[in-house]
């Protein structure tokens, strides 16, 4: 009996996914809402699926499952992907799909004073993670990411790498938070000396660069401003 050597269908999402470089987040997302597409309709395969299934699926989010509109949305986009890049089939429009309610609510912002007590209750790298949030509009994923590298301090300016929609954009470094964080990576750059000489220190590189630069990994200015308390392990992702 042959054994056919034939790659699964979210194997090769995944591997389009990564080949135009789409984030690990939206990768297990798409991957996510395909597999509850295929569930949804018994494990047919989705080239024996039309615009009716489709429809069907999403209309099924909204009402029966009440998601929000970007959830909904989020779903139909990896449709989308799944029959343009991997199935490479034109999808029709999708006239027929019952839309989830998008709330009517105003955002809860907090005022000047409300940050500065929030602000007030952290401590040590959580203040400075807070701080950079607040005076650089960082997000919570974009400040943990941040490199050595990536802060400017001559410039007072921080480089965000791949932010949202991966593109790159420069904000400012906050004086209130520039001695302390300046602070915070000379005992960062300690720990990592310390952990060159136990074998260890090398951080996560993306697989083209560290292919490239094999050494940078060691290197201080590829180090996390926010690095981990405990050693991990980084699984290297094929194709980025």
């Amino acid at each position: 009996m042959a054994v056919s050597n034939k790659p699964m269908l979210l194997d090769v999402v995944r591997q389009r996914l990564r080949l135009r470089h789409y984030s690990p987040r939206t990768e297990k997302s798409y991957v996510h809402w395909i597999r509850r597409f295929i569930r949804f309709h018994n494990r047919r395969h989705p080239r024996d699926l039309g615009k009716a299934d489709m429809e069907a699926f999403l209309t099924h989010l909204a009402v029966d499952r009440q998601v929000s509109t970007s959830t909904q949305n989020q779903a139909f986009h990896a449709l989308l992907f799944l029959y343009r890049e991997v199935l490479e089939m034109e999808l029709p429009r999708l006239d027929d799909v019952r839309r989830a309610r998008k709330p009517r609510r105003l955002p809860e912002v907090l005022s000047p004073r409300e940050v500065h007590r929030v602000l007030a209750m952290l401590e040590g790298k959580y203040w400075i993670a807070g701080n950079l949030l607040y005076g650089a509009g960082l997000r919570l994923l974009e400040c943990l990411r941040l490199r050595v590298q990536d802060i400017g301090f001559d410039m007072r300016q921080i480089v965000v790498r791949g932010g949202k929609g991966t593109r790159d954009r420069v904000t400012i470094l906050p004086d209130a938070v520039t001695e302390a964080l300046g602070d915070h990576l000379e005992a960062v750059r300690t720990i990592h000396s310390r952990d060159l000489e136990r074998g260890l220190g090398r951080v996560y590189m993306p697989p083209a660069l560290a292919r490239k630069y094999p050494r940078a990994a060691e290197q201080w200015s590829w180090q996390f401003v926010f690095p981990s308390t405990t050693m991990c392990r980084t699984r290297i992702r094929a194709g980025r």
